[in-house]
């Protein structure tokens, strides 16, 4: 989707900066010599070692260990695509907006590269004996980490700035919608366990705005992804300016309702974890109760500032062309 605005200008182009004052060349096979895509390189290798590592040794039991080794074998995967279009120049070819996809991928993937980094050695691999398979648990840890800040890296080359050419998705309002579905979906995680919300309607409304927003983000994303903003019945630039405040206006409720009905003893909630029975000793690949409510407090608190942030940025973008 081409857009136009006063602080960044967002059209089409065929090169981007790197962010090192040289192009990355796509359709080209110099795409490989240049930084991005060397640090594309990096992505790959280091996302192939970790998920290597730990399927050698089948050090990936439980939830956890299933979301990290998704993680790692996604990335690789989509990574590995992104290279053989831009080697081959099927950029045209390609059914999602270029313009948009590769950098909305990055931001994901170093978002979840990061959870996996975090998730994996805290619930996974210090409850793992010493020997071989800690060994390369702890290894595939940290090739998690490299290939996170990899991805991050890509994103701070890539991002728009003023006078620079490039997607929606490379401005501030379009990598933090990137940032509010990751949160919702770890908060859906959270709150896999329905005992944690269905005996509060108030708590029950908390999951529905968690729903809602993550919905209209998400097809704020894919709007642009697939450049269809123009089948909706207004601008674009109002649907993301009333998106943000919605989800704003919704995300308050959540922020206030969840730690009321989940901590506050007059409302039924456990103010101490202490009192919680399943968080009486550790266990290997499991969040206890309270961890779950207290860690879905903390993503909505984030989640809401990401949305203040959002629309703060929405109203500041003048659009002049969508």
């Amino acid at each position: 989707m081409p857009v136009t605005v006063t602080r960044t200008t967002i059209t089409t182009t065929t090169t981007s900066s790197s962010g090192l004052g040289s192009p990355t060349i796509v359709g080209s096979p110099r795409a490989l010599t240049q930084p991005l895509g060397l640090l594309r390189l990096l992505q790959l290798v280091s996302t192939c070692v970790a998920f290597s590592l730990v399927a050698s040794v089948g050090a990936w039991t439980g939830s956890m260990g299933n979301w990290s080794m998704f993680t790692w074998c996604f990335c690789f995967s989509v990574t590995l695509i992104i290279l053989i279009v831009e080697l081959c120049g099927l950029q045209a070819r390609f059914p999602l907006s270029w313009r948009n996809f590769p950098i909305t991928f990055a931001c994901y993937a170093a978002l979840f590269c990061l959870s996996a980094s975090i998730i994996y050695p805290t619930t996974y691999v210090q409850f793992l004996s010493h020997g071989r398979s800690r060994d390369h648990a702890i290894a595939a840890t940290f090739f998690s980490c490299i290939a996170c800040v990899a991805y991050a890296t890509e994103v701070a080359w890539t991002r728009a700035r003023p006078g620079e050419i490039t997607g929606y998705m490379a401005t501030v309002p379009g990598l933090l919608k990137v940032l509010e579905t990751f949160v919702a979906c770890v908060i859906f995680a959270f709150i896999s366990d329905t005992y944690l919300y269905q005996h509060q309607p108030a708590l029950e409304w908390c999951v529905a705005v968690y729903a809602i927003c993550f919905i209209l983000a998400a097809v704020a994303i894919l709007l642009n992804l697939g450049e269809c903003t123009n089948v909706l019945p207004i601008p674009f630039p109002s649907f993301l300016s009333g998106l943000a405040l919605l989800s704003v206006l919704l995300y308050a409720t959540a922020l206030v309702l969840w730690p009321l009905y989940q901590f506050d003893e007059k409302y039924g909630g456990q103010p101490r974890r202490s009192r919680d029975v399943s968080c009486s000793r550790s266990h290997a690949y499991y969040v206890c109760g309270w961890d779950r409510r207290l860690a879905v407090a903390i993503l909505t608190a984030i989640n809401l500032l990401a949305y203040v942030a959002d629309l703060v940025h929405s109203a500041r973008l003048v659009f002049v062309k969508v």
